[in-house]
């Protein structure tokens, strides 16, 4: 039977058994991240929280701490019920060892006495994943010096500073235990941002056939979403097939695939006769493998400078037309009615209609009429030209500033809110050329500087306010991306949008995945003809949090609807189920498959498959060749000192490192 995590006291009685993991965190991403490590991996862990009280009522306790508790025990009662007890514990067979599989701790920064207290002299891997960047660097430093063994997950927002910080921890480890080997080093440090990883997944949602890009050793692998074939035309299964999506995803009043079994919930890794039996199924393929280009940046809206609708309106500009077309109409009548030529006929025009002709006295009744004529549009062209100054002046002083949606927008895309999470997305839609208009309220967001310098419509105002979303040209757009991170507004612009446009496309933030479904499930019934995904940003990016704690090089994960699929490297040695077998016999439905092999000799291997190779600026030097092997015969045997590249389910990852974990003497 799984652990049932107890009513949560400070527990400083029996402390973790050496080995345990150490997950520091303030928000949904701590939670999750400990369920993944407890229920998937079948890790010890330690939780560490801030102290439980609302700032806005002392007397209140806050939910931090109940909040957790209550997530175990549902993932405990559902484990249960599954019949996978056994499994979550790691299969020690004590049914005490769930008891005291999680440790949960209250403090308000991880200090040196905090991280003793919860073990980190014993603890194999640390997770900082708090809502803060400053304090999860000051608490990396204070663990790598109390621990240089320790394996380090940080989550940071800044990427730069996350590649410096990266470097300056993995060289402080090596100097704080010279002599030792840097390949059989232990500690690593590593560097995650949940937005960068759920960005992707939640721009895909407003797309159809949209691709998923893993990144390894240079290498880009695609894994595009196809949908499901047409009577008489046969799939192409490209160099393989990951996963096959749920029989009603293509079906907008269809269930959307969960972790739960059935002929309509998604597979992943089937094998040759599940392919051959989904009729009617949309699949994800591992379609191509590419060399990777340094990262394309986003592009503007618009190009780089600002067109000609962006600065005269369309009634001034029909104003000039009207003004052109009567110039040129007295041009030609001067040119039937005198013998000039026509370049004299039009420079006497202008004349005319500046003001700068001498009157036509003595000059025939057509040249005098003519005159007056252009006389009267000359006095037209004075205020015409004061509309020209004063709009292009107003674009020129509002050039630096949020643009407005344009006029005649259409298939765009409404993004809500430019915290980080909606940042990341905006620059994801972008580097596709998607057009995109954002809401936001805060005018001083995280993101608004970026949608300035991409030129990004912005609209600046509450969405659930009346005539927001309108202004956002939401009855043309393609789909609505709600992002804000308070559920009830997302669910409410989405409910609006809908009363606008029925059959508007909506991805939904929401964290609890009983409201999420609740949700879902009435927007479906509302709107039958309608798509509708709800996605949690913590549910997305805490599979490649805990593979990266587990010690492996996790290259990405691929989310399949409700479900995720990781890449990983490993290392054939002491993995029983792949050393001395076949690829073919090492490919497991549903829990892992082999796609590629390492070719390079152990000693001049990269160890971080995920690493782009240096970029040459002058282009002198040739990108190093890659040793990943991909067309792999089904025949060839894998032998220790191989490294593959796997897909796999979190459960069928879990596995490999369970049971290696196992082979080793002493775990």
């Amino acid at each position: 039977m799984l652990g049932f995590v107890p009513p949560l006291p400070q527990q400083p009685g029996r402390p973790p058994s050496s080995g345990h993991m150490i997950v520091c965190g303030d928000d949904a991403l701590g939670r999750r991240l400990a369920v993944e490590l407890r229920f998937i991996y079948g890790e010890r862990v330690t939780l560490l929280l801030p102290p439980g009280r609302d700032a806005n009522n002392p007397e209140t306790p806050l939910t931090q701490r109940g909040r957790a508790a209550a997530l175990f025990g549902r993932m405990s009662a559902a484990m249960n019920r599954a019949g996978n007890g056994n499994g979550a514990t790691g299969g020690s067979g004590d049914t005490n060892a769930g008891v005291e599989a999680v440790r949960i701790m209250e403090a308000p920064e991880p200090s040196d006495d905090v991280l003793e207290e919860a073990g980190i002299d014993r603890a194999a891997a640390l997770a900082l994943v708090y809502d803060d960047d400053e304090r999860n660097i000051r608490a990396a430093l204070t663990a790598r010096r109390l621990n240089p063994r320790l394996r380090l997950v940080i989550r940071l927002y800044n990427r730069k500073l996350g590649q410096h910080l990266e470097e300056l921890l993995d060289q402080a480890a090596a100097v704080a235990m010279p002599g030792i080997d840097p390949a059989l080093l232990d500690a690593s440090t590593t560097v995650l941002s949940d937005a960068d990883t759920a960005a992707p997944a939640l721009a895909a949602t407003a797309l159809t056939g949209s691709s998923k890009i893993i990144q390894a050793e240079g290498l880009l692998l695609r894994a595009a979403e196809r949908p499901p074939p047409r009577p008489g035309e046969h799939a192409d299964p490209g160099l393989c097939t990951l996963a096959l999506l749920s029989s009603t995803t293509n079906d907008p009043a269809g269930a959307e695939g969960s972790d739960s079994s059935g002929d309509e919930a998604p597979q992943l890794l089937p094998d040759e006769r599940a392919v051959a039996d989904a009729a009617g199924r949309g699949t994800v393929v591992l379609e191509a493998i590419s060399r990777a280009d340094p990262a394309r940046p986003a592009t503007r809206m618009g190009g780089r400078g600002a067109p000609l609708a962006q600065i005269f309106s369309r009634r001034l500009r029909w104003s000039a037309l009207g003004f052109a077309l009567a110039a040129l109409a007295l041009v030609i009548a001067s040119l039937l009615t005198t013998e000039d030529t026509a370049l004299h006929s039009a420079y006497l025009t202008v004349l005319d209609l500046l003001g700068m002709n001498d009157p036509a006295e003595g000059a025939s009744p057509a040249r005098q009429i003519i005159q007056i004529l252009s006389g009267i549009a000359g006095l037209l062209l004075l205020p015409l030209l004061i509309a020209a100054v004063l709009e292009a002046f107003g674009t020129l002083r509002t050039a630096s500033s949020l643009r407005r949606p344009p006029r005649g927008l259409g298939g765009h895309v409404v993004l809500l809110g430019l915290g980080k999470i909606g940042t990341r997305v905006l620059v994801r839609l972008r580097e596709l050329d998607i057009p995109v208009v954002v809401v936001e309220e805060d005018p001083e967001a995280r993101g608004i500087p970026l949608a300035r310098s991409l030129h990004v419509p912005t609209v600046i105002g509450d969405v659930t306010q009346e005539g927001v979303l309108e202004a956002a040209k939401i009855y043309r757009a393609r789909a609505l991306l709600a992002l804000t991170s308070i559920d009830t507004t997302n669910l409410e612009a989405a409910l609006y949008a809908r009363s606008v446009k029925p059959d508007l496309r909506v991805a939904l933030r929401l964290y609890d995945d009983e409201f999420a479904t609740a949700v879902y499930r009435t927007l479906r019934t509302a709107h039958p003809q309608a798509l509708t995904r709800s996605r949690s940003v913590s549910h997305l990016a805490a599979p490649a949090f805990a593979g990266a704690m587990m010690g492996r090089q996790v290259l990405g994960a691929v989310p399949v609807e409700r479900k995720v699929m990781l890449f990983a490297a490993l290392e054939v040695a002491g993995h029983p189920q792949l050393e001395g077998h076949t690829v073919e016999q090492a490919f497991r439905a549903g829990a892992w498959r082999v796609l590629a092999i390492d070719a390079t000799p152990p000693a001049d291997r990269n160890p971080d498959l995920a690493a782009l190779p240096p970029f040459d600026p002058e282009g002198d030097t040739a990108p190093p060749p890659s040793g990943l092997v991909w067309d792999l015969h089904p025949g060839y045997v894998l032998r220790a000192q191989d490294r593959v590249v796997i897909a796999a389910t979190r459960r069928g990852l879990a596995e490999l490192l369970r049971r290696q974990r196992s082979a080793v003497p002493g775990r």
